[in-house]
């Protein structure tokens, strides 16, 4: 049996990382194809469009990151410390692209969203869908937290909504300054945010 073709997944690789690290408008299918090692006519035989593949590659990262998603916000664990978990990665992350590239790339999806929204139906309606499947974890955290006590009451759903735009706005922000620092303190900041309290040891 011959070897399978993988041109597809480094394309969609290709495409997402070149949107991160400069953005939608400036890359072309050339500069796509140049990074992935893929002829241009192997391209249109995958996809029909730059905007196809781009949501077809910001899928497919987005089953990709689903495992550590369910991880960070296992309902094993405790639900603040689900929420510093997923803070605490980010923050990581960033610092990492930021010693390796010397960039704080912030969030794909909000830097292509922000940029091209207005102007792709499609596009903004598979970032649409990744943020709302992403909201469900926030979500779900918050409601268990206000059931130990540790979260005031609320809608769990509007909560996240706005947490989830505090978390983003301080990782443009790092972006913004090309300064990953500006997230060390995250977990803190989101959960007082959520005006968050630890639960009291119990005495024995």
């Amino acid at each position: 049996m011959g070897r399978t073709s993988n041109a597809d997944e480094r394309l969609m690789t290709a495409a997402l990382d070149l949107m991160w690290e400069e953005s939608y408008g400036a890359v072309s299918i050339d500069d796509i194809c140049q990074r992935a090692n893929v002829k241009k006519g192997s391209f249109y035989y995958f996809f029909d469009s730059k905007s196809e593949l781009a949501v077809a590659a910001m899928e497919r990262k987005a089953q990709a990151q689903k495992p550590l998603l369910d991880e960070q916000f296992s309902p094993a664990t405790p639900p603040l410390d689900r929420i510093r978990a997923r803070c605490e990665h980010m923050y990581r992350k960033q610092a990492e692209i930021k010693a390796r590239t010397g960039k704080v790339l912030g969030c794909p999806l909000c830097s292509v969203g922000s940029e091209i929204c207005n102007q792709d139906e499609k596009i903004r309606v598979k970032i649409q869908e990744i943020i709302a499947r992403v909201a469900k974890y926030w979500e779900s955290a918050i409601r268990d937290a206000q059931l130990e006590g540790s979260i005031g009451p609320g809608d769990p759903a509007a909560k996240a909504r706005c947490v989830m735009a505090y978390y983003e706005g301080m990782i443009t922000q790092a972006r913004i300054h090309n300064d990953a620092e500006i997230l060390r303190d995250l977990p803190r900041l989101v959960l007082a945010h959520l005006h968050a309290k630890e639960k009291e040891a119990q005495v024995a």
